[in-house]
Protein backbone atom coordinates (compact mmCIF):
# COMPACT_ATOMS: atom_id res chain seq x y z
CA UNK A 1 0.00 0.00 0.00
CA UNK A 2 1.31 3.46 -0.92
CA UNK A 3 0.08 7.03 -0.75
CA UNK A 4 0.43 8.53 -4.24
CA UNK A 5 -0.58 11.64 -6.12
CA UNK A 6 -3.18 10.90 -8.77
CA UNK A 7 -4.90 13.12 -11.31
CA UNK A 8 -8.48 12.60 -12.45
CA UNK A 9 -9.23 14.36 -15.72
CA UNK A 10 -12.72 15.08 -17.04
CA UNK A 11 -14.11 16.93 -19.98
CA UNK A 12 -16.62 19.71 -19.39
CA UNK A 13 -18.81 21.88 -21.60
CA UNK A 14 -18.85 25.56 -20.55
CA UNK A 15 -21.60 28.03 -21.37
CA UNK A 16 -20.84 31.06 -23.54
CA UNK A 17 -20.45 33.23 -20.43
CA UNK A 18 -18.11 30.69 -18.85
CA UNK A 19 -16.07 30.49 -22.05
CA UNK A 20 -15.52 34.26 -22.00
CA UNK A 21 -14.44 34.22 -18.37
CA UNK A 22 -12.19 31.19 -18.85
CA UNK A 23 -10.59 32.67 -21.96
CA UNK A 24 -9.98 35.87 -19.98
CA UNK A 25 -8.33 33.83 -17.22
CA UNK A 26 -6.19 31.90 -19.72
CA UNK A 27 -5.14 35.16 -21.38
CA UNK A 28 -4.17 36.81 -18.09
CA UNK A 29 -2.24 33.75 -16.96
CA UNK A 30 -0.41 33.63 -20.30
CA UNK A 31 0.40 37.34 -20.07
CA UNK A 32 1.75 37.03 -16.52
CA UNK A 33 3.91 34.04 -17.50
CA UNK A 34 5.36 35.78 -20.55
CA UNK A 35 5.77 39.16 -18.80
CA UNK A 36 7.78 37.77 -15.89
CA UNK A 37 9.72 35.37 -18.11
CA UNK A 38 10.99 38.37 -20.08
CA UNK A 39 11.59 40.32 -16.88
CA UNK A 40 13.65 37.54 -15.29
CA UNK A 41 15.62 36.99 -18.49
CA UNK A 42 16.39 40.69 -19.00
CA UNK A 43 17.32 41.20 -15.34
CA UNK A 44 19.84 38.40 -15.48
CA UNK A 45 21.51 39.35 -18.78
CA UNK A 46 21.43 43.13 -18.31
CA UNK A 47 21.90 43.52 -14.53
CA UNK A 48 23.26 40.07 -13.57
CA UNK A 49 20.40 39.91 -11.07
CA UNK A 50 18.24 36.87 -10.41
CA UNK A 51 14.57 37.39 -9.59
CA UNK A 52 12.95 34.62 -7.57
CA UNK A 53 9.30 33.64 -7.07
CA UNK A 54 8.78 35.86 -3.99
CA UNK A 55 9.97 38.96 -5.79
CA UNK A 56 7.76 38.27 -8.83
CA UNK A 57 4.80 37.92 -6.43
CA UNK A 58 5.41 41.42 -5.06
CA UNK A 59 5.92 42.82 -8.56
CA UNK A 60 2.63 41.24 -9.68
CA UNK A 61 0.79 43.04 -6.87
CA UNK A 62 2.29 46.35 -8.02
CA UNK A 63 1.47 45.54 -11.64
CA UNK A 64 -2.21 45.10 -10.83
CA UNK A 65 -2.32 48.63 -9.36
CA UNK A 66 -1.05 50.11 -12.61
CA UNK A 67 -3.92 51.57 -14.65
CA UNK A 68 -2.55 49.99 -17.82
CA UNK A 69 -2.80 46.50 -16.29
CA UNK A 70 -5.81 46.86 -13.99
CA UNK A 71 -7.65 44.23 -16.09
CA UNK A 72 -5.56 41.61 -14.29
CA UNK A 73 -7.91 42.14 -11.31
CA UNK A 74 -10.80 40.68 -13.31
CA UNK A 75 -9.53 37.13 -12.83
CA UNK A 76 -8.67 35.07 -9.76
CA UNK A 77 -5.42 36.11 -8.07
CA UNK A 78 -4.88 32.46 -7.02
CA UNK A 79 -4.53 31.35 -10.63
CA UNK A 80 -2.02 34.11 -11.39
CA UNK A 81 0.08 33.24 -8.33
CA UNK A 82 0.13 29.60 -9.42
CA UNK A 83 1.30 30.76 -12.85
CA UNK A 84 4.30 32.39 -11.16
CA UNK A 85 4.98 29.10 -9.36
CA UNK A 86 4.90 27.29 -12.71
CA UNK A 87 7.40 29.77 -14.11
CA UNK A 88 9.69 29.32 -11.11
CA UNK A 89 9.46 25.54 -11.47
CA UNK A 90 10.34 25.85 -15.18
CA UNK A 91 13.51 27.76 -14.24
CA UNK A 92 14.36 25.19 -11.54
CA UNK A 93 14.04 22.38 -14.08
CA UNK A 94 16.24 24.29 -16.51
CA UNK A 95 19.03 24.93 -13.99
CA UNK A 96 18.85 21.29 -12.85
CA UNK A 97 19.32 20.13 -16.46
CA UNK A 98 15.90 18.47 -16.68
CA UNK A 99 14.43 20.81 -19.31
CA UNK A 100 15.24 23.47 -21.85
CA UNK A 101 15.07 27.21 -21.14
CA UNK A 102 11.44 28.31 -20.51
CA UNK A 103 9.64 29.38 -23.69
CA UNK A 104 6.97 32.02 -24.18
CA UNK A 105 3.39 30.74 -24.23
CA UNK A 106 1.36 31.19 -27.43
CA UNK A 107 -2.29 32.09 -27.77
CA UNK A 108 -2.90 29.19 -30.18
CA UNK A 109 -1.24 26.57 -27.95
CA UNK A 110 -2.79 24.62 -25.07
CA UNK A 111 -4.04 26.89 -22.29
CA UNK A 112 -4.29 26.09 -18.58
CA UNK A 113 -4.67 27.68 -15.17
CA UNK A 114 -4.34 26.08 -11.74
CA UNK A 115 -6.53 26.79 -8.69
CA UNK A 116 -5.87 25.76 -5.09
CA UNK A 117 -8.55 25.07 -2.45
CA UNK A 118 -9.35 28.72 -1.77
CA UNK A 119 -10.38 29.32 -5.40
CA UNK A 120 -12.82 26.46 -6.04
CA UNK A 121 -15.67 24.60 -4.38
CA UNK A 122 -16.57 20.94 -4.93
CA UNK A 123 -19.64 19.47 -3.27
CA UNK A 124 -21.64 16.45 -4.50
CA UNK A 125 -20.02 16.60 -7.94
CA UNK A 126 -20.86 20.29 -8.30
CA UNK A 127 -17.76 22.33 -9.10
CA UNK A 128 -17.59 26.11 -9.09
CA UNK A 129 -14.41 28.12 -9.57
CA UNK A 130 -13.44 31.68 -8.71
CA UNK A 131 -15.08 34.41 -10.82
CA UNK A 132 -17.59 31.82 -12.16
CA UNK A 133 -20.71 31.53 -10.02
CA UNK A 134 -22.42 28.90 -12.18
CA UNK A 135 -21.18 25.28 -11.80
CA UNK A 136 -19.28 23.61 -14.62
CA UNK A 137 -21.09 21.02 -16.74
CA UNK A 138 -18.68 18.12 -16.16
CA UNK A 139 -18.96 14.61 -17.62
CA UNK A 140 -18.10 12.51 -14.56
CA UNK A 141 -16.64 9.27 -15.96
CA UNK A 142 -15.14 7.89 -12.73
CA UNK A 143 -15.16 8.63 -9.02
CA UNK A 144 -12.57 9.60 -6.42
CA UNK A 145 -13.07 9.71 -2.67
CA UNK A 146 -10.38 12.07 -1.42
CA UNK A 147 -10.61 15.87 -1.29
CA UNK A 148 -8.61 17.44 -4.17
CA UNK A 149 -5.76 19.72 -3.15
CA UNK A 150 -5.88 21.62 -6.45
CA UNK A 151 -7.56 21.64 -9.84
CA UNK A 152 -6.29 22.57 -13.28
CA UNK A 153 -8.66 23.93 -15.90
CA UNK A 154 -7.35 23.60 -19.44
CA UNK A 155 -8.27 24.07 -23.09
CA UNK A 156 -6.45 22.21 -25.86
CA UNK A 157 -5.79 23.35 -29.43
CA UNK A 158 -9.02 21.70 -30.58
CA UNK A 159 -10.86 23.97 -28.09
CA UNK A 160 -11.93 21.13 -25.82
CA UNK A 161 -12.18 22.04 -22.14
CA UNK A 162 -10.92 19.77 -19.35
CA UNK A 163 -10.61 19.91 -15.58
CA UNK A 164 -8.08 17.82 -13.65
CA UNK A 165 -8.32 17.08 -9.92
CA UNK A 166 -5.14 16.36 -7.97
CA UNK A 167 -5.76 14.00 -5.05
CA UNK A 168 -3.68 11.85 -2.71
CA UNK A 169 -4.94 8.29 -2.60
CA UNK A 170 -4.00 4.98 -1.06
CA UNK A 171 -3.02 2.50 -3.77
CA UNK A 172 -2.86 -1.17 -2.84
CA UNK A 173 -0.23 -3.47 -4.31
CA UNK A 174 -1.32 -6.26 -6.62
CA UNK A 175 -0.92 -9.88 -5.43
CA UNK A 176 2.59 -11.15 -6.12
CA UNK A 177 2.96 -13.64 -8.97
CA UNK A 178 5.91 -15.74 -10.08
CA UNK A 179 6.31 -14.38 -13.59
CA UNK A 180 8.92 -12.13 -15.21
CA UNK A 181 9.23 -10.95 -18.79
CA UNK A 182 11.61 -9.03 -21.01
CA UNK A 183 10.33 -6.48 -23.52
CA UNK A 184 11.79 -5.61 -26.91
CA UNK A 185 10.21 -2.57 -28.55
CA UNK A 186 9.89 -2.15 -32.29
CA UNK A 187 7.96 -0.62 -35.17
CA UNK A 188 6.02 -3.59 -36.52
CA UNK A 189 4.98 -4.42 -32.95
CA UNK A 190 5.26 -1.71 -30.32
CA UNK A 191 6.44 -4.38 -27.90
CA UNK A 192 7.29 -8.07 -28.10
CA UNK A 193 7.70 -10.01 -24.85
CA UNK A 194 9.88 -12.97 -23.98
CA UNK A 195 6.78 -15.20 -23.73
CA UNK A 196 6.00 -14.48 -27.43
CA UNK A 197 3.24 -11.90 -26.87
CA UNK A 198 3.03 -9.34 -29.69
CA UNK A 199 1.20 -6.10 -29.01
CA UNK A 200 0.78 -5.04 -32.64
CA UNK A 201 1.11 -1.44 -33.77
CA UNK A 202 -2.03 0.61 -34.54
CA UNK A 203 0.03 3.29 -36.39
CA UNK A 204 -2.45 6.09 -35.78
CA UNK A 205 -0.37 8.71 -37.61
CA UNK A 206 -0.41 6.57 -40.74
CA UNK A 207 -4.10 5.91 -40.30
CA UNK A 208 -5.05 9.59 -40.24
CA UNK A 209 -2.28 11.07 -42.41
CA UNK A 210 -4.60 11.36 -45.44
CA UNK A 211 -7.17 13.43 -43.54
CA UNK A 212 -4.41 15.41 -41.86
CA UNK A 213 -2.66 16.25 -45.14
CA UNK A 214 -5.92 17.40 -46.69
CA UNK A 215 -6.78 19.55 -43.66
CA UNK A 216 -3.30 21.09 -43.63
CA UNK A 217 -3.47 21.93 -47.33
CA UNK A 218 -6.82 23.61 -46.76
CA UNK A 219 -5.35 25.57 -43.84
CA UNK A 220 -2.39 26.76 -45.93
CA UNK A 221 -4.76 28.38 -48.46
CA UNK A 222 -6.67 30.45 -45.90
CA UNK A 223 -5.95 34.12 -45.30
CA UNK A 224 -4.08 34.94 -42.09
CA UNK A 225 -6.39 36.31 -39.40
CA UNK A 226 -9.61 35.25 -41.13
CA UNK A 227 -12.42 33.27 -39.50
CA UNK A 228 -12.12 30.58 -42.15
CA UNK A 229 -8.47 30.12 -41.24
CA UNK A 230 -9.42 29.68 -37.58
CA UNK A 231 -11.97 27.03 -38.57
CA UNK A 232 -9.38 25.23 -40.68
CA UNK A 233 -6.83 25.43 -37.85
CA UNK A 234 -9.34 23.92 -35.44
CA UNK A 235 -9.98 21.06 -37.86
CA UNK A 236 -6.25 20.26 -38.03
CA UNK A 237 -6.03 20.43 -34.24
CA UNK A 238 -8.93 17.97 -33.86
CA UNK A 239 -7.16 15.40 -36.04
CA UNK A 240 -3.96 15.79 -34.01
CA UNK A 241 -6.00 15.40 -30.81
CA UNK A 242 -7.61 12.23 -32.18
CA UNK A 243 -4.19 10.74 -32.91
CA UNK A 244 -2.80 11.68 -29.48
CA UNK A 245 -5.87 10.38 -27.62
CA UNK A 246 -5.87 7.07 -29.51
CA UNK A 247 -2.15 6.54 -28.91
CA UNK A 248 -2.47 7.39 -25.21
CA UNK A 249 -5.43 5.02 -24.80
CA UNK A 250 -3.53 2.16 -26.46
CA UNK A 251 -0.45 2.68 -24.26
CA UNK A 252 -2.55 2.87 -21.10
CA UNK A 253 -4.29 -0.43 -21.84
CA UNK A 254 -1.07 -2.15 -22.89
CA UNK A 255 0.90 -0.97 -19.83
CA UNK A 256 -1.92 -1.98 -17.47
CA UNK A 257 -2.06 -5.46 -19.01
CA UNK A 258 1.70 -5.94 -18.66
CA UNK A 259 1.75 -4.72 -15.05
CA UNK A 260 -1.15 -6.93 -13.99
CA UNK A 261 0.25 -10.10 -15.56
CA UNK A 262 3.93 -9.84 -14.53
CA UNK A 263 5.83 -9.32 -11.29
CA UNK A 264 8.94 -7.87 -12.94
CA UNK A 265 9.51 -6.37 -16.39
CA UNK A 266 12.92 -5.86 -17.99
CA UNK A 267 13.31 -3.09 -20.57
CA UNK A 268 16.18 -1.41 -22.44
CA UNK A 269 17.43 2.09 -21.69
CA UNK A 270 16.96 3.38 -25.23
CA UNK A 271 18.14 6.76 -26.53
CA UNK A 272 14.82 7.53 -28.21
CA UNK A 273 15.69 11.18 -28.82
CA UNK A 274 18.83 10.14 -30.69
CA UNK A 275 16.98 7.47 -32.68
CA UNK A 276 14.52 10.10 -33.93
CA UNK A 277 17.38 11.75 -35.85
CA UNK A 278 17.31 8.83 -38.30
CA UNK A 279 15.00 10.15 -41.02
CA UNK A 280 13.92 6.81 -42.56
CA UNK A 281 12.38 5.56 -39.30
CA UNK A 282 11.77 8.75 -37.30
CA UNK A 283 8.05 8.97 -38.14
CA UNK A 284 7.44 5.32 -37.29
CA UNK A 285 9.33 5.62 -33.99
CA UNK A 286 7.30 8.70 -33.05
CA UNK A 287 4.10 6.87 -33.91
CA UNK A 288 5.12 3.96 -31.67
CA UNK A 289 5.61 6.31 -28.66
CA UNK A 290 7.96 4.02 -26.74
CA UNK A 291 8.81 6.77 -24.26
CA UNK A 292 5.16 7.15 -23.25
CA UNK A 293 4.85 3.39 -22.78
CA UNK A 294 7.99 3.24 -20.60
CA UNK A 295 6.80 6.14 -18.42
CA UNK A 296 3.44 4.48 -17.84
CA UNK A 297 5.08 1.17 -16.97
CA UNK A 298 7.38 2.84 -14.44
CA UNK A 299 4.78 4.78 -12.46
CA UNK A 300 2.26 1.92 -12.51
CA UNK A 301 4.97 -0.44 -11.27
CA UNK A 302 5.62 1.91 -8.33
CA UNK A 303 1.89 2.07 -7.55
CA UNK A 304 1.16 -1.64 -7.67
CA UNK A 305 4.31 -3.19 -6.23
CA UNK A 306 5.91 -4.39 -9.45
CA UNK A 307 9.56 -4.09 -10.56
CA UNK A 308 10.95 -2.42 -13.66
CA UNK A 309 14.53 -3.44 -14.46
CA UNK A 310 16.39 -1.25 -16.96
CA UNK A 311 19.35 -2.77 -18.79
CA UNK A 312 22.10 -1.04 -20.75
CA UNK A 313 21.21 0.04 -24.29
CA UNK A 314 24.51 -1.31 -25.66
CA UNK A 315 23.78 -4.90 -24.67
CA UNK A 316 23.58 -6.91 -27.98
CA UNK A 317 20.09 -8.28 -27.36
CA UNK A 318 19.20 -8.83 -31.02
CA UNK A 319 22.56 -10.23 -32.17
CA UNK A 320 23.04 -12.63 -29.25
CA UNK A 321 21.59 -16.16 -29.36
CA UNK A 322 19.59 -16.72 -26.18
CA UNK A 323 20.35 -20.46 -26.32
CA UNK A 324 24.17 -20.58 -26.54
CA UNK A 325 25.26 -16.93 -26.29
CA UNK A 326 26.78 -16.72 -29.80
CA UNK A 327 26.93 -13.11 -31.08
CA UNK A 328 26.07 -12.67 -34.76
CA UNK A 329 27.80 -9.42 -35.74
CA UNK A 330 26.71 -9.80 -39.38
CA UNK A 331 23.00 -9.46 -38.50
CA UNK A 332 21.26 -6.72 -40.50
CA UNK A 333 18.21 -4.68 -39.54
CA UNK A 334 16.20 -6.28 -42.35
CA UNK A 335 16.84 -9.80 -40.98
CA UNK A 336 13.72 -10.63 -38.98
CA UNK A 337 14.85 -14.19 -38.26
CA UNK A 338 18.22 -15.93 -38.35
CA UNK A 339 19.84 -19.28 -37.73
CA UNK A 340 22.52 -19.49 -35.07
CA UNK A 341 25.76 -20.82 -36.65
CA UNK A 342 26.76 -22.35 -33.29
CA UNK A 343 23.70 -24.25 -32.02
CA UNK A 344 21.66 -24.21 -35.29
CA UNK A 345 18.65 -22.71 -33.50
CA UNK A 346 16.27 -20.71 -35.75
CA UNK A 347 15.59 -17.43 -33.92
CA UNK A 348 12.90 -14.81 -34.29
CA UNK A 349 14.75 -11.51 -34.00
CA UNK A 350 12.30 -9.75 -31.63
CA UNK A 351 11.49 -12.70 -29.36
CA UNK A 352 15.18 -13.59 -29.14
CA UNK A 353 15.98 -10.01 -28.09
CA UNK A 354 13.22 -10.04 -25.45
CA UNK A 355 14.54 -13.32 -24.00
CA UNK A 356 18.07 -11.91 -23.80
CA UNK A 357 16.74 -8.81 -22.05
CA UNK A 358 14.91 -11.05 -19.57
CA UNK A 359 18.10 -13.05 -18.89
CA UNK A 360 20.08 -9.92 -18.01
CA UNK A 361 17.11 -8.53 -16.07
CA UNK A 362 16.98 -11.63 -13.85
CA UNK A 363 20.67 -11.21 -13.03
CA UNK A 364 20.09 -7.56 -12.07
CA UNK A 365 16.85 -8.18 -10.17
CA UNK A 366 18.47 -8.97 -6.75
CA UNK A 367 20.47 -5.71 -6.97
CA UNK A 368 17.37 -3.71 -7.91
CA UNK A 369 15.42 -5.24 -5.01
CA UNK A 370 18.24 -4.34 -2.61
CA UNK A 371 18.32 -0.72 -3.83
CA UNK A 372 14.53 -0.43 -3.47
CA UNK A 373 14.82 -1.38 0.20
Amino acid sequence: MALVNKAYRYRFYPTDAQKKQLDRSFGCARFVYNYFLKLRTDSYYEKQERINYYKTGKLLTQLKKDNDYCWLQEVSSVGLQNTLRDLDKAFSNFFAGRAKYPAFKKRTANQSICYTKSAFSLKNEVLTIAKNKTPLNIRWSRQFNEVPSSITVSKDCAERYFVSFRVKEQVYSLPQINKSIGIDVGIKDICVTSDSFRSGAPKYSRKYEGKLSEAQRTLSRKKNGSKNREKARRKVAKIHAKIADSRNDFNNKLSTKLIRENQSISIENLNIKGMLKSRPVAKSISDSSWGSLFRKLKYKAEWYGRSIIVIDRWFPSSKRCHKCGYINNSLKLRDRSWKCPSCKEVLDRDINAAKNILTIGRKLEPLVSLLDK
